[in-house]
């Protein structure tokens, strides 16, 4: 049993030998361990407020992100409708302009037209005055070829003249 109680003595020199760490640890340790343990709180605390600060900066910047985004989109959409009607606006000038062309063409065309049925015409006409005189002579020269052809083509033609 003497193993299970301890004897006064035991107990004293336990006694002493605690108060004397419990005092060296107080005079020389305590102070120390404390002063690191508030450092280590405070460089916790500095920490999160860190954190907690880059947290909020990381909200502003996706706000601002998803803001500078939403502009770009915005933007992109406001060149895309520029490209689009500058497109429009142009396709509309080209044809605009083709039918211009095509009408000064068709003018042209109209014209030279015109200008070639009326050589074409007058070619005709010269070509057929020609037979016609030609026919003429030579009809003369038949039906004139004797005097009293002559005398009676003569006489119908002044009967025709008085008659008007």
């Amino acid at each position: 049993m003497q193993l299970v109680t301890p004897d006064i003595g035991l107990l004293f020199w336990m006694l002493v030998s605690f108060l004397t760490v419990l005092f060296l640890l107080k005079k020389f340790a305590w102070k120390p361990i404390l002063t690191m343990l508030h450092k280590r709180e405070e460089s916790i605390e500095q920490a999160l407020k860190s954190a907690d600060r880059a947290r909020e900066e990381m909200h502003r910047m996706r706000a601002d992100n998803e803001k500078i985004l939403a502009e770009a989109r915005a933007e992109r959409e406001r060149i895309y409708h520029e490209a689009k009607e500058m497109k429009d606006k142009i396709v509309a000038e080209a044809r605009e302009q083709a039918k211009k062309e095509q009408n000064r063409i068709m003018e042209e065309t109209k014209t030279m037209i015109q200008t070639e049925k009326n050589a074409a015409i007058k070619e005709i006409r010269s070509i057929s005055a020609e037979i016609s005189v030609r026919i003429a002579e030579k009809l003369l020269r038949h039906e004139l070829s004797n005097d009293r052809k002559q005398k009676d083509l003569l006489e119908k033609l002044i009967g025709d003249l008085s008659m008007n």
